[in-house]
């Protein structure tokens, strides 16, 4: 198919270079913001609960309303779906470049609107701070179709997976800075303002000033991102999305040369320009013959994401809660509202540290040694098991909850280690499995004037399943009369989901060691293309060891 003088040979067999690496950092940044946005409400939600929400004749700490709480956390996952969908598409229609710069510039905006949320009643900064969060999930959203097939059309063959999983493993740094970012601002904020814990003093130990810190960590995340839009509008367009889809292999050329350190030939690509202006694809994405072709490596990418985040947002969601049952954070009434906010976030970085961020390194350094189903499989399987044992014995491993008035924990008599050990590895084993892999495989899978939008669509499933873990799952645990048999039965039902999804895996097929051409099936469509009259041309090439580049069109439209 492809000549290895051609454009995209060039690009499968380029040497990793400097480029690549450059390329991981500029796509990667989005996904940092990303995970930074989504997750640093973990560390500061009980602080806006105590600041806006605090009953004196309750005697205990302000706490945000279930769906207060459910709204803060899930209407960025909301805005994250629609975005999917809409870039993705998008992506496609008018190219990956051309979208990029926005997605980034709506995250930075936003991020930092989310941090100034504005209003004279908690019901109006709440509603302001779900607004622009929403609108901050829109942007992110975008991110994930786009980097995804940015990084898998410049990658080269040999190491493509472990390139795109890098981008997504910004995520788990992004967690990972949430964590001590918040960790350091309120450090700061309580070596200067001082209290007591609500049990000795229940109004002074919510102090005014924790209203800067939840604003100044939702801010810092947008600039770290912000440093590279510079170089993401700089970036040039993919070469497989114009010399495939937009049919202009010359440019794809220019691009090219300017990013890999050799010089791509124009002649020695054997390259016919087509001679419409407007080449009609040979198939629409609603049609059967994508049906027939892709229908099942969609319906495999989108129910595997569908159910993986379905138990993973429920994890990373309800850590707050999580934290003080596993005994790695003091009872509430024990602290004041900044010191809380220091030990969720101590919490937060010490489990990203020791199991979410080596989780997707392992995916990155095994990924093209092992490959994509194998780590989803084993993903699956072992985050099943690690969920049922932590739900069957939840209670034993929490312990009990009659531990005295003045103890430093709310629990007590459990097996904390264990309890620690088992969350630790379910999120470990989500991301060195199908957190990472859901996210490599659809923008490996597609044909390239499809590629963008089948990622956005299998984004957006999973993105879906989010939402039900921030808003059912959590309103369940909330809600139900004996609060631990109902997180114990939600736990143990994640971790059925979770073996739902290993079965699903089968439905998507191995990419390793593949080029996108042979695994999207273009290679076979543009053989099938090519005229009599450059046959002969085809043969001559064969014989000097090369094979004629070409290219998912129309009839009639010969790219060699």
């Amino acid at each position: 198919m492809a000549t290895n003088q051609g454009v995209l040979s060039s690009l499968d067999n380029a040497k990793t270079q400097s480029y690549h690496y450059k390329a991981i950092v500029i796509a990667g940044m989005g996904f940092f913001t990303d995970a930074y946005d989504l997750f640093c409400i973990t560390a500061v939600i009980k602080l806006i609960g105590r600041l806006y929400y605090f009953d004196p004749t309750s005697h205990s700490p302000g706490k945000l309303p279930t769906n207060v709480n459910n709204a803060i956390t899930g209407v960025a996952l909301c805005g994250t779906l629609a975005g999917q969908l809409f870039f993705g598409w998008l992506g496609d229609k008018l190219g990956r470049k051309k979208v990029y710069g926005i997605t980034l510039a709506t995250m930075v905006g936003c991020a930092l609107a989310s941090g100034l949320s504005f209003g004279s009643t908690s019901k109006s900064v709440i509603n302001s701070l779900c607004f622009f969060r929403f609108w901050l999930g829109f942007g992110i959203g975008g991110d994930y179709p786009l980097s995804a097939v940015i990084m898998s059309e410049y990658a080269n063959q040999k190491t493509r997976g472990g390139f795109i999983a890098a981008v997504f493993a910004m995520q788990g740094i992004g967690i990972l800075v949430a964590g001590g970012v918040a960790m350091l601002v309120s450090k700061l904020f309580l070596a200067t303002y001082q209290a007591d814990n609500f049990a000795n003093d229940p109004v002074l130990s919510t102090q005014p000033e924790g209203d800067f810190v939840w604003r100044i960590v939702l801010m810092f995340g947008a600039f770290p991102a912000a440093l590279t839009y510079y170089w993401r509008m700089k970036m040039p367009e993919t070469a497989r999305y114009t010399a495939l889809v937009e049919g202009d292999h010359k440019k794809a050329v220019e691009d090219m040369t300017k990013v890999l350190d050799k010089d791509i030939p124009l002649e020695a690509s054997n390259t016919r320009i087509p001679s419409m202006p407007s080449p009609t694809p040979t198939y629409g994405f609603f049609s059967s013959e994508f049906l027939n072709r892709h229908g099942l490596h969609l319906l495999g990418t989108t129910s595997t994401w569908f159910l993986l985040d379905i138990a993973f947002y429920s994890l990373q969601l309800t850590q707050k809660d999580i934290y003080p049952a596993s005994g790695l954070v003091p009872k509430a009434s024990q602290m004041n509202a900044i010191e809380e906010v220091f030990q969720l976030s101590k919490a937060m970085f010490v489990v990203a540290l020791l199991a979410t961020v080596p989780g997707y390194w392992c995916t990155v350094f095994f990924i093209d040694k092992i490959g994509r189903h194998k780590i989803q499989l084993l993903g699956f399987l072992l985050m099943s098991v690690c969920m049922w044992f932590l739900g069957h014995n939840y209670a034993q491993y929490r312990g009990d909850s009659e531990c005295g008035s003045n103890a430093k924990y709310d629990f007590c008599n459990g097996n904390h280690v264990m309890f620690a050990i088992l969350f630790g590895l379910a999120l470990f084993f989500a991301n060195f499995g199908p957190n990472s892999t859901t996210f490599v495989v659809p923008a490996e899978l597609f044909p390239a004037r499809f590629r963008s939008t089948c990622h956005g669509i299998s984004a957006a499933a999973g993105k879906s399943g989010a939402i039900i873990g921030a808003f059912v799952v959590q309103s369940y645990t909330d809600n139900a009369d004996d609060k631990t048999k109902g997180i114990k039965k939600a736990i143990m039902a994640l971790a059925v989901v979770n073996l739902v999804g290993f079965f699903c895996t089968f439905l998507v097929p191995e990419t390793q060691g593949r080029s996108l051409e042979e695994i999207s099936g273009e290679e076979k469509d543009l053989q099938g293309n090519i005229t009599p009259d450059n046959a002969n041309e085809t043969t001559n090439d064969a014989k000097e060891g090369t094979r004629n580049t070409s290219a998912d069109k129309s009839p009639g439209t010969s790219v060699v």
